[in-house]
């Protein structure tokens, strides 16, 4: 995706409106307009990288930065009891928008939301080959 045609990097740079909480030269935050739960926000760098493959690792880092800030915001403004912080790449991931991004979701008891997954039970054995798998 060409980042003319790209939507958060329209959204990123001002020229769609937003319900934005925070701005900075490298990031703009915004409220989810679909959100999970009251409070879900979404961190948005302003240049352009498809997802967590591509993203420079200067920013990567200071988007974690940006995510500890608002969490605090959020828990201490909304009184949230938990927080999902998601980042999902590749379409069968959940991500929708080929823009790297992160939500946070604030949790509240009772909420309904899951998200979760369903833990698998794999031998010691299969552990011990996907561990061999990703280092060797």
């Amino acid at each position: 995706m060409k980042k003319e045609d790209c939507i958060f990097c329209k959204i990123a740079a001002g020229e769609i409106p937003s319900g934005t909480l925070y701005e900075d030269e490298q990031f703009r935050v915004i409220l989810d307009l679909g959100p999970a739960t009251k409070g879900h926000t979404l961190i948005l760098p302003k240049e352009h990288t498809a997802n967590l493959y591509e993203l420079p690792d200067e920013t990567a880092a200071e988007a974690m930065k940006l995510a500890k800030k608002m969490a605090l915001l959020l828990k201490d403004k909304l009184h949230c009891d938990g927080l999902n912080l998601v980042q999902n790449n590749g379409e069968v991931a959940g991500q929708t928008v080929s823009h790297f991004h992160l939500h946070l979701i604030p949790r509240y008891k009772g909420d309904g939301q899951k998200i979760n997954w369903v833990p698998s039970e794999p031998s010691r054995e299969e552990l011990e080959a996907v561990r061999k798998e990703i280092t060797e």
